[in-house]
């Protein structure tokens, strides 16, 4: 968890969490299940849905509707596809809701093989920032299990 200065000064906290893994499979057919929005519902387990638009793989001025359940809340976040490229990446950030932001890439390791890697950050606000340290805990738990479930669905379409 780092503190930076926000708005007008203030210290504000910022809670930043990645997580990588190896599949087996090749990085295109990873990078089509993680750079389609619509399919997050499939692998990110608060994630009740999301919506792209345009529909289809990420591409900079995409947008999403994400709606998900987090601490009891249901929370809704907009969303935009900021950047792609080099290779097999895209950052992203939310234009409402949540205050946050991240980038999602895969790369090949080889015939068959790649490592996709997530990364977020989040700026609560309010009395949110109190609970940071076990928000911290909880959403790093949850990013790993989000991409153990991503490789299991990228790698059981193989067979």
């Amino acid at each position: 968890m780092n503190r930076t200065r926000g708005v007008g000064g203030r210290s504000s906290t910022v809670i930043a969490f990645s997580a990588a893994l190896e599949a087996s499979c090749p990085a295109d057919d990873a990078w089509a299940a993680l750079a389609d929005y619509a399919r997050d519902a499939e692998w990110r387990g608060a994630v009740e849905s999301m919506v792209p638009t345009p529909p289809g793989p990420a591409a900079p001025g995409t947008v999403t509707a994400e709606r998900m359940r987090f601490a009891g809340r249901t929370l809704h976040n907009d969303g935009e596809v900021v950047t792609t490229g080099p290779g097999l990446r895209f950052t992203w950030r939310t234009t409402s809701g949540v205050d946050a932001e991240g980038s999602r890439e895969v790369a090949p390791l080889g015939p068959g093989r790649c490592r996709i890697a997530l990364h977020t950050r989040v700026r609560p606000t309010g009395a949110e920032r109190f609970y940071a340290p076990l928000a911290r805990t909880v959403l790093r738990r949850a990013l790993r299990a989000d991409l153990r479930r991503l490789r299991d669905l990228v790698e059981a379409s193989r067979g």
